[in-house]
Order: C-alpha cells, then sequence, then structure tokens
C-alpha cells in the first residue's frame, strides 16, 4: 500500500513537470516576444554567423532565451538566410523563426540625377548589401561591357533611373546584370524604330537626353531645347552645348565636386571629345544620368526654326529661344548683364 502512494505521487509529480514543461514549450512557440509598436527591419549579411542574427534581434526580442530554443528546435541556427526581414509587433518566436527563414522583403531601390559610374555606386551601396567598391568594379568590368556592346564612356546609359524591386543581398554583378534586362525592357522595338528614324542609337539618344536634363530641369521645356541640338546636330553644326565643357573641365582637373556656373571662354579651348565647342561629334557618352522624360524628349524632339538659346533672366528655370544669331546674341546680352549683376564670375 505504502508503495503504491509513492508511485501515484511519483506519477501525479511527472504529470506535472510534464504539464510545466509543455506550458513552457507552448509558452516558448506561441506567445509573444516582440515589444515595439512598429514594424522593424533588420539586415543579416551575407555569410552572417547565429551570433549576428541574435545581435540584431537583441533590441526587439523580450525574451532571447525561448527565442534561442525554437531557433534551435527548427534548426535555424545551423541554417542562417542572408537578406532584409521585417519583424512585426506581437510576432511569437514561431513567427519570427519562420520570418527570418524564408521573409527576405525586397527592397525598393531607386536612383536618379548620377553624374558618373562612381557616384551611382555609392547610391546603390547605400541601398543593397554590397559596397560602393565591389559595384564599381562591376560596373566597369571590360568583359562584361564588351559582351554587351558598351564602352566605359556609354556605360551610364545603360541604367534607367527608376524605382525597383529587389532583394537587399544582391550582389553588384546582379544589379548590373538586372538593370540591363530594365535597359533592354526599357528599349522597345519601338524606341529603337524613333531613334533610327531620328539617325541615333540609343546610347546617342541618352548621350544627348543628358545634355538637355543638364540643359534645364523643367520636364515640360526639355522636348524644346531638344529640338534645338537636333537641329543643330542635323545641320551638321557643333552642338556648343555648355554642360559638354564643365563635364569636360570636370574630367580634366578630376574635380568633380567643383560647382561651375559659369563657362569662360578660355574654357571652351579645352581639347577634350566631350567639348562640343570643339568636337562636332556628339559626346562619346552621357555628362550625366539622364531621366525618362529626358530620353523621351529627345525621342520626341519639338519641331521647330530654333538653333539657339538662352536662361530667361524673366522667367527663371526657362529660356529664351531664337532662330538666327543676331536675335540670339540680343537675349544673351541681356542674360550677361544679369549674371555680371548677380556676381556669379564662375
Amino acid at each position: 500500500m505504502y508503495i503504491k502512494k509513492i508511485l501515484l505521487a511519483i506519477a501525479i509529480l511527472g504529470l506535472i513537470g510534464l504539464s510545466v514543461f509543455s506550458y513552457y514549450i507552448y509558452t516558448s512557440i506561441f506567445s509573444a516576444n516582440t515589444s515595439f509598436s512598429e514594424e522593424k527591419m533588420i539586415y543579416v549579411p551575407t555569410g552572417a554567423d547565429y551570433q549576428t542574427v541574435i545581435d540584431s534581434l537583441q533590441p526587439y526580442v523580450e525574451d532571447m532565451e525561448s527565442f534561442d530554443l525554437i531557433a534551435r528546435k527548427k534548426g535555424y541556427a545551423s541554417n542562417i538566410k542572408a537578406g532584409r526581414f521585417d519583424i512585426k509587433p506581437g510576432m511569437n518566436n514561431n513567427e519570427l523563426v519562420n520570418a527570418l527563414r524564408r521573409g527576405n522583403v525586397p527592397v525598393r531601390l531607386t536612383f536618379n540625377n548620377q553624374e558618373r559610374l562612381e557616384n551611382l555606386a555609392g547610391r546603390i551601396a547605400s541601398q543593397i548589401e554590397a559596397d560602393s567598391t565591389s559595384l564599381i568594379k562591376a560596373f566597369k568590368d571590360e568583359d562584361f561591357l564588351a559582351e554587351n556592346d558598351f564602352t566605359q564612356a556609354e556605360a551610364l546609359a545603360m541604367y534607367i533611373p527608376n524605382q525597383y524591386e529587389l532583394y537587399w543581398n544582391t550582389s553588384a554583378e546582379e544589379f548590373r546584370s538586372r538593370m540591363k534586362r530594365e535597359y533592354e525592357r526599357f528599349w522597345t522595338e519601338e524606341k529603337r524604330k524613333k531613334a533610327e528614324e531620328i539617325g541615333l542609337n540609343p546610347k546617342e539618344v541618352s548621350t544627348l537626353a543628358s545634355i538637355v536634363q543638364k540643359e534645364t530641369a523643367k520636364v515640360d521645356e526639355r522636348p524644346k531645347v531638344a529640338g534645338v541640338y537636333m537641329n543643330r546636330h542635323k545641320n551638321g553644326w557643333k552642338l556648343d552645348a555648355d554642360p559638354t565643357v564643365i563635364y569636360a573641365l570636370k574630367n580634366k582637373t578630376q574635380k568633380w565636386d567643383t560647382i561651375i556656373k559659369r563657362v569662360l571662354y578660355k574654357d571652351l579651348k579645352i581639347d577634350s571629345p566631350y567639348n562640343t565647342y570643339m568636337y562636332k561629334e556628339i559626346p562619346p557618352g552621357p555628362i550625366f544620368m539622364p531621366d525618362i522624360s529626358s530620353i523621351k524628349a529627345v525621342l520626341n524632339y519639338q519641331d521647330h526654326d530654333y538653333f539657339y538659346f538662352v536662361a530667361d533672366v524673366k522667367n527663371f528655370g526657362y529660356h529664351k529661344f531664337a532662330k538666327n544669331l543676331a536675335q540670339h546674341n540680343r537675349n544673351k546680352q541681356e542674360y550677361v548683364r544679369w549674371i555680371n549683376k548677380q556676381g556669379v564670375k564662375r
């Protein structure tokens, strides 16, 4: 009788212990274990170990011991996934582990207004895992450029400014290849036919569009400015575009951060294929990253008789257009008087 009582007590204690353990496991799996009010993002680098993930989660997880238990039970600790992951308020450990295993969330990557590949690399590196060094190396890879019929000078034209969805842990080479596909998608048969009809190829369109965009920030004026340059180009004139001189000057001095507001006569003598006051040909590549509106402005340039334009001092941001040199010189004198009055010497 005494032995039966002992066995019964042991059985009851065992059931209590099992219940406590089961409750602990249940709460470890299904009880909320995050304590913040807004969604958070964590980034797990390529090649990261389990401790790196723990360190990233530490500020957001209330009970790291219970998370660790479930992560190990589910095999996550030995199978880390790289990427960007969204952590939501009130998630339990099971949801956290599932999010880290399968929830690599795309980032919305944007870029525009980049002057050089180096600037683009810096902009992209701020949004994905790849650093600027690996990106610029990928952008300038001679084998890749040759395979895709691009020179290094033309390479910036491959990157069409827009918003794209891709994973944070996208490599430099993957990003570059994605942008090449987007370039091909953008340059449809219809756009290529339009380029051919105006006597340009897509890369020349992008180069001319970069000049147009540098000349005017007003999207509605870009087709008109493009028309001026197309008139010059079709009539065998030099483009005589100030932005190309500024680019040539920066390229020669390698002082890319220099702000130049005024082109001087001595600048027009810079011997560079980008200097359109010296060379008749369209420059060897874009002097700036043209956006889609500028590319479309060239493809659909305004058909008019203007060959000249200068900044309109009475309607800032826009320009005065002229059909002949005499009219242009009058407009130009007004601008020169204004800029001298402002004290702008460079």
